[in-house]
């Protein structure tokens, strides 16, 4: 992983020189890990654009300020072609978790997961009218996540400073030679897609499935949608698990189609608090 680096700022005589001032795009957890990173390398945002609403002012300030940046990291809607145009000729800068052009879409890091990958990555790339299709600025790999310490949250947080730590290169590239680095546009042929989960996907069903797949999709689906899955009638968020040894005599199992098991060590019942396997049994396995 790269580092950010520019946490000194400081001018010609020592003294600290003026903050880098942006122009954020972006909402939930890729964003806010990216948005926190970015201050944390001594960026200023001067506004933050959570939703396709807020980009009047967005344009606003970007032309009353033309040498703001801008950078976007999860913003959940297509930016229009008349507000890329005002952030030309770098464009603004997009975090996606995925080595682009592999996962173009909303839901990369889970789809990843539940693909059984060990390797994630994250590309730096010029914003595009169409989905992530945008030439690339620069791109990196975690590599070899094991199933033992796979977690979402850890891969939002981390890709999001890998991502950041990226842009503030590539930033401090342009203060250096007053120009950007080129971008090299993607191969298209090579496009895979994802799409938003619904309720739906986060139904369990682990007669028809590995044990380690079932795992998988219990670990990206914590936020959204949840796993859920039926235990003696009451139906319940999957929160936490484990695939479970061969002797191992799990209190809550659930037996998948390669004769393993998946051991839930966490669950919630609708409408009632998180709980764990024993004291959801003390409650409800009579």
């Amino acid at each position: 992983m790269q580092s950010s680096g520019a946490k000194s700022n400081l001018g010609a005589q020592g003294k600290p020189g003026p903050k880098p001032k942006i122009i954020f795009f972006g909402n939930g957890p890729l964003s806010e890990y990216a948005l926190n990173a970015l201050l944390e390398g001594g960026y200023e945002v001067v506004f933050h654009a959570h939703n396709k609403a807020d980009l009047p002012e967005a344009v606003r300030l970007k032309n009353e300020s033309p040498s703001l940046v801008g950078i976007l990291a999860s913003f959940g809607a297509l930016i229009p072609s008349s507000v890329l145009k005002i952030f030309e000729p770098e464009g603004i800068l997009n975090i996606h978790p995925s080595l682009l052009p592999l996962y173009r879409g909303a839901s990369p890091i889970e789809s990843a997961i539940i693909d059984g990958c060990s390797d994630f990555g994250v590309s730096v790339m010029k914003l595009a009218r169409e989905m992530d299709a945008g030439p690339i600025y620069e791109q990196a790999t975690l590599e070899n996540v094991p199933n033992e310490t796979l977690d979402k949250d850890f891969l939002y947080k981390t890709l999001a400073k890998m991502g950041a730590a990226m842009v503030i290169s590539n930033l401090k590239q342009r203060a250096k030679t007053g120009k950007w680095p080129t971008p090299v546009p993607q191969d298209n042929t090579k496009a895979t897609y994802c799409s938003k989960f619904t309720r739906k996907d986060g139904i369990l069903d682990p007669s028809s499935e590995t044990a380690e797949q079932i795992y998988r999709k219990i670990v990206a689906f914590q936020g959204f949608p949840k796993a859920k899955y039926v235990f003696y009638g009451k139906n319940c968020a999957i929160l936490e698990a484990h695939i479970a040894d061969e002797d191992e005599m799990a209190l809550l199992p659930l037996k998948c189609a390669d004769g393993s098991v998946v051991a839930v060590d966490k669950l919630q019942p609708d409408g009632k608090k998180p709980m764990d396997a024993k004291s959801f049994l003390n409650g409800y396995g009579r």
